[in-house]
């Protein structure tokens, strides 16, 4: 196996200027707070990433791409320039294959579905890095289920309630949240516990250096990580037969297995810990991203 695969897991190096904890920017008072679930029409890019349309400053529609594995909600350098977006502060942020120092700009609105958000500041990016116009992080996901329905090819964002619960989930997975994302700790690939991240926003999963030695399984190809910092790293790619989380077993698991800065970030570096890519989601008919309840649940194929 060779080839470019796209890993786009951003964090924030610098907390304090972007917020400590990353949540949804709270409405001014003469605002209007639009709440409920809707379902929107998803795009599959070339890299099987799922995009919906985006409103920024009352403008679009513009295509987002839904990232899980991304700490913040991203602008494209041109979609600032073509807005007028006021700039702020340089921030350090940390991605998948580098880090680098970019800039920042405010944004008064922000709109997708019948979800709005208020007063955030987002980095900027290159368009070409990130193949889309931005990025829809976690913090503006917490507090929200992030429903991915593969068979239609549509995204829903809501609460738990309004998105059926349980409900049609042949299983559910528990996980804890870290940085804005929630990690599946009860993991087992082919004999060795790993934690999982899932990442909507990365082609292909991506495995640390502790996973490989664990695994000390020959490789059999290479590839190359491409990330939002425009930063490439050379990964070794391996399978594995299968990954079991609680009753969930995915078989067949391609590896890129690299020394990423992300995991580091994350804290993720010395023990076993992957971040899940759509490769493998797309094999569930629906996958639910509940941040609200901390749990992850998967719709089987039929």
């Amino acid at each position: 196996m060779s080839g470019t695969a796209l890993a786009l897991a951003l964090l924030i190096a610098d907390p304090v200027i972007l917020g400590t904890t990353p949540v949804p920017p709270t409405a001014p008072e003469n605002a209007e707070t639009l709440q409920g679930a809707e379902t929107l029409q998803g795009k599959a890019d070339l890299y099987e990433r799922m995009t919906v349309n985006v409103a920024v400053e009352g403008s679009g529609p513009y295509r987002f791409l839904i990232d899980t594995g991304s700490q913040r909600t991203v602008v494209s350098t041109r979609l600032a320039g073509s807005l007028g977006l006021m700039p702020g502060p340089q921030v350090r942020i940390v991605g998948m294959a580098g880090e680098g120092r970019v800039g920042t700009a405010h944004v008064d609105t922000l709109g997708f579905g019948r979800q709005e958000l208020y007063g955030l500041v987002v980095p900027l990016l290159e368009n070409q890095h990130i193949g889309a116009d931005g990025i829809l992080g976690t913090d503006s996901l917490q507090n929200q289920r992030v429903l991915l329905d593969f068979t239609h090819n549509t995204i829903a964002i809501g609460g738990t309630r309004e998105l059926g619960g349980s409900s049609g989930y042949e299983i559910v997975v528990h996980a804890r949240k870290r940085s804005g994302r929630l990690i599946m700790t009860n993991a087992v690939i082919d004999g060795v516990r790993v934690d999982v991240v899932v990442d909507t926003g990365a082609s292909t999963t991506v495995g640390n250096l502790a996973l490989q030695q664990a695994m000390r399984r020959n490789t059999q190809g290479v590839a190359t990580l491409s990330s939002v910092t425009g930063h490439e790293l050379t990964a070794n790619v391996g399978f594995a037969r299968e990954l079991k989380v609680s009753n969930l077993t995915i078989n067949n698991v391609a590896i890129a297995y690299a020394d990423a800065p992300a995991f580091r970030e994350l804290g993720l570096r010395t023990h076993p810990a992957i971040f899940l890519g759509m490769r493998e989601l797309r094999a569930f008919k629906r996958v639910a991203i509940d941040f609200t309840s901390h749990k992850i649940l998967f719709d089987l194929p039929g």
